[in-house]
Formats: structure tokens, sequence, C-alpha cells
């Protein structure tokens, strides 16, 4: 059985479990059933995430800045490529943000026992972009403060970039280190049928059909976000910039989306996404080889908004009111560190939990959406590999000049 359809399980059968916990039986044997067996096996769930969360940021963004900061793609294409990220990244946040300020999906739905939380008071915005620069980068790691890590490494990243051969066996010791981390990270993933089962029952036999009616506004603005930015950003982006029509842009890259979403994992679909580009769309095997690489690295448009709407969907369920200090904090967090979010299944929530560190909600408030987060897992790839083609239609299509012009 594959690792979707152990989730997918998990989470019904907590459903279903909450649910008679709930409606039929007596609260002291949930009680009992929480104490010992569920609330330990979500809470080891969740702290195996938190866990990762600054070796994973740390490895993963010194190695992509290293990537992007190398001198031999810091050229016109790659400024278009970085360029085209930074933009749809913001874009993809706004959407998010605004969706979830508007339509409010944690409000109302959640009466958490003991989930009275009072957050601290955010810094000015001037201190936030200042205080980015570490002072001391350990200090940084061990308390947990996500911009100056992703600081840190990006510096990190650029210095092994430039130093190049000289520094060349850094940069394999910093591979194989992300290798093992990445490791980790599926293997937390095979407990997360376990963890979603648990916190699933949690959530519902506490709260009922609230709890059902919650997770499911959550899933239908994340997944409008992502409709959104597919249909309105990436086809008139392809259209204006690329010159291409967006329904045939789509139908001809729709083998490559099908993969993303049965996969869940950038870097899986890879290979396809090239082949589908340079056959389908017409791309030019040297700027799809350089472009869709780069993205499945540092383009994650669709785990930024689910990032940005789990920040708000989370903020409201805890009574939290974030400033404009706080949301300026969630944009330039996520869209570091959607530098470095490794291609693969369920790093999107390891990083929504330091995104949530940064305006400091609590990171518990995960297990409120692990649930869906399989199914909008799936969709938010097929977003970020698209992203990517439309990023490498585009500079295609710019570069016929210098091409006719040689």
């Amino acid at each position: 059985m594959s690792m979707t359809k152990k989730i997918l399980l998990g989470m019904f059968a907590g459903m279903i479990v909450g649910l008679v916990f709930n409606l039929a039986l007596p609260i002291e044997w949930f009680d009992i059933a929480k104490t010992y067996v569920l609330h330990p096996l979500g809470t080891i769930f969740i702290n195996l995430i938190k866990l990762l969360v600054v070796p994973i940021v740390l490895v993963s963004l010194i190695l992509g800045a290293a990537g992007v900061g190398d001198p031999k793609k810091l050229g016109r294409i790659g400024l278009k490529t970085i360029s085209f990220f930074l933009i749809t990244t913001s874009l993809a946040l706004i959407i998010a943000l605004t969706l979830g300020a508007v339509i409010r999906p944690g409000e109302g739905n959640f009466n958490l026992e003991g989930a009275s939380f009072e957050k601290k008071e955010a810094p000015p915005v001037v201190d936030t972009l200042l205080n980015i620069v570490p002072t001391n980068p350990f200090q940084a790691m061990v308390e947990g403060n996500m911009l100056q890590v992703i600081v840190f490494a990006m510096l990190v990243g650029m210095a092994i970039a430039r130093l190049g051969d000289r520094v060349k066996q850094v940069r394999v010791i910093v591979e194989q280190v992300n290798d093992i981390f990445m490791y980790l990270v599926e293997w937390v993933m095979k407990l997360a049928p376990y963890g979603a089962f648990a916190l699933i029952t949690i959530a519902i036999g506490g709260q009922g059909l609230d709890a059902i009616t919650a997770m499911g506004k959550y899933m239908f603005v994340v997944l409008l976000a992502l409709f959104i930015h597919l249909f309105a950003v990436y086809s008139t982006a392809v259209w204006l910039l690329g010159k291409m029509n967006p329904i045939a842009f789509i139908k001809g890259f729709s083998p490559a989306m099908v993969v993303a979403f049965s996969t869940s994992s950038s870097n899986a679909t890879l290979p396809v996404s090239m082949e589908t580009a340079q056959k389908n769309l017409n791309v030019p095997k040297s700027i799809s080889g350089f472009v869709q690489p780069l993205g499945a690295t540092i383009n994650m448009d669709g785990t930024v908004i689910m990032q940005g709407v789990a920040t708000m969907f989370i903020a409201q369920v805890y009574g939290v009111d974030l400033t404009f200090g706080d949301l300026l904090t969630v944009v330039l967090t996520a869209t570091l560190a959607s530098i470095g979010t490794a291609g693969v299944p369920g790093v999107g929530l390891i990083m929504l939990s330091m995104v949530l560190t940064s305006v400091g909600l609590p990171v518990e408030g995960i297990a409120l959406i692990l649930g869906v987060d399989r199914l909008l897992d799936m969709t938010r790839t097929v977003v970020n590999i698209t992203g990517d083609a439309a990023c490498a239609v585009i500079v295609a299509k710019s570069e016929e000049k210098y091409e006719k012009a040689n």
C-alpha cells in the first residue's frame, strides 16, 4: 500500500474512532485513550518533526544557495529565472494570506481544551528586518530563530559557490549530511499514518463534527488559493510573457502534472517534467535543464500557499491576531524557506513549523491540519512543478531574440 493510501486510511480511521468516542462512548473512555495512547503517539510524531526543522533548513539552504550562487549560472537566464520565482512566490503568499483573512477558516470551529495561547508582542517591522542577520548563528539555531538561520545558511552557501573547487570536499560533506536528513524525513513520514490517526482521533473525539467542518474549510481555502495561483498567475504569465495559449500549456504539461499528483514529489517528477516541457512545450533542452531543476529546489509556490493559509488558520483557532509585522515575517520566512524546501513528500509540514515559530504560534497547531495535508500535498506539488514549467516557457521565449542574433 502506498504512503498516500496509508495516511488516508489513518485519517479516516481517526475520524471514525473519534466520532465513536464523541457520540457513543463515555467521556472517561476517551480521556483514558487520549492520555495513555493517542496523546503520546501524536506528541512523538510532532516532536520528530520539530527535531528536524533546524538541521534541514540549514543544510538544504546551504546547498540551495550554493547552486544558485554558482558563477556559471548567475547569468542572464539565471536572473530571469530567480526573479520569476521570487515574484510568483510573493504573489502566492499574498493570495493565501488574503483568502485566509477574508474567509477565516479557523474561526468559531474549535474550542480546544487547554489551547488558550498568549502570543508574545511582535517586534517592530524595522527590527524584524534588522534582526535577520545573526550575531551568533549557533545561538540562532538553539533558539530556533529561523530567519537568522536562513540568512546564515544562504551566506555559507554563497561562499561555497564562490570558492568552487577549493572547498569541493566541504560541499560533498554537506550533500551527504543532506542525504541523511532526507532519509530521516522519509522515515518520520512513515509514522505519519499513525500520527494522523492519533491526532485526528483527539481532535474529533473532543470536538466532533465541528472539527471536520473546520478542516474542510481549511482544505477549501488552500485548494481555492492553489486554483487561483495556477489559473490566474501562471496562465496569465504564460499568455503575456511566454506568448503561449494557457489551455495548450496546461494540456501539454498535463502528463507531468498527473505524475506529480501521484508522487507528491517535485524531485521524483523532475525527469518527466523536463521531458514533457521539452517535447510538448518546445522548451530548449539547455533552458529546461537549468530552469526546472533549479525550480525543484527553490520554487515552491504551492507549499508557501499551504504555509500561509495554515498560519492564518492556526492563529484563528488559537484566537491570535497577526499584526502587519507578523504577516511580513511570514512572507519573509516562507519565501526564504522555499529556497531550501526539498522536493520530497512531507517536508512542507516541517517548513510550516519553522514559519509558525517565526511568528510565535504553537507548533502543536500542525496537528489540526495533518489529517488533510497529504491530499493537499499532492495538489500543491502539481502547482510547484507547473510554475517551473511556466518559467521555462517564458525564459525560452525571452531568449529567442538572442538565439536569432547568433
